[in-house]
């Protein structure tokens, strides 16, 4: 077995030699989520490992990237590890990519992850790294065998001042959102044939309880809420409760739509830089991610997906 398991890792850690000059386009102020699963392995045991994160990338020094880490978990078997502090680069303009950092299990003790990713293909919307490391625990060193998925959320572009549009985003409740119909997602023939052509013929999302489920913008940005299903809702944000079927959600108070009646819509604005989960508390099962990327005069909020031929 532990002949397999050293091939395995060396097919993994070497992968991103085959890659043939493809590489991830990486840049300055974009908003990321990393998911992926594999295997984490002492002498004595294997255990099947989790990673889902939210990234968003700052400033590029030469070829390197540096990202923040905005929310998200790590598992090791059936136990939960939510990030605590972790430092992350985007190497060579993403051909490679490195994690180190502290995370905390639901206990409050400390763990520390080292990982480092290596591309392995990619297309348009998402690129496959496969990721080697080490899971250090109080008890334990595992190694680690990932391979993830990076997607890039909307993507922040340099435009000039002249073609700037208004700080405004819609962002539509679709109908049968309430009961978790596919019938009535599929007849919503109200809602914005622009909303639903943000949807990807691909996408693992096809199931969405709003026109967008992943939102990039500016801090100040208002959003427009439109309710297009039969009954009211109110969004508000709060944070993930990880493994609890139940409650999802805890409160954190930052933003509250207040009831958003049917055929009716309201404005809320997100000024805090940061991330946020947006999410209806009497409907748990529809969320939101959003992140919001510092200020600036010059940029403006397009889909990444089309800056690509």
């Amino acid at each position: 077995m532990k002949t397999s398991i050293i091939l395995l890792a060396l097919l993994v850690a070497s992968s991103g030699y085959f890659v043939n000059e493809s590489f991830a386009e990486i840049s300055e102020n974009q908003a990321f989520l990393l998911e992926g699963s594999g295997f984490a392995v002492t002498e004595d045991l294997i255990r099947t490992s989790e990673i889902d994160l939210g990234l968003s990338s700052q400033q590029q020094k030469g070829s390197t990237i540096s990202f923040l880490t905005e929310d998200g978990f790590v598992t090791l078997g059936d136990e939960e590890f939510v990030i605590s502090k972790l430092d992350g680069k985007f190497l060579r303009e993403g051909r490679y990519v490195r994690i180190n950092g502290n995370i905390e299990s639901s206990s409050g003790f400390d763990t520390s992850i080292s990982f480092f990713g290596r591309l392995v293909e990619e297309s348009k919307d998402a690129s496959v790294y496969g990721f080697t490391g080490r899971i250090i625990t109080p008890d334990d060193t595992y190694k680690i065998i990932y391979t993830t998925k990076l997607s890039t959320l909307t993507k922040i572009t340099p435009v000039s001042t002249e073609s700037k549009k208004s700080n405004e985003l819609t962002l539509h409740i679709l109908r049968g959102s309430s009961t978790q119909g596919v019938g009535s997602y599929i007849d919503a023939g109200s809602v914005r044939s622009d909303t639903v052509s943000t949807q990807s013929s691909t996408d693992g999302l096809r199931l969405r309880y709003f026109s967008q489920d992943r939102i990039s913008v500016q801090p100040g940005t208002t959003i427009i809420i439109v309710n297009d299903d039969v009954v009211s809702h109110n969004i508000i944000s709060g944070t993930e409760n990880y493994g609890d079927r139940y409650n999802k959600y805890t409160a954190d108070g930052r933003i509250s739509s207040g009831e958003i009646l049917p055929g009716k819509s309201i404005n809320v604005t997100l000024n805090d830089a940061g991330f946020y989960r947006l999410y209806d508390p009497n409907y748990q099962w529809m969320g939101i991610v959003a992140y919001v990327f510092p200020d600036s005069d010059s940029l403006l909020i397009k889909d990444n997906s089309k800056n690509k031929n």
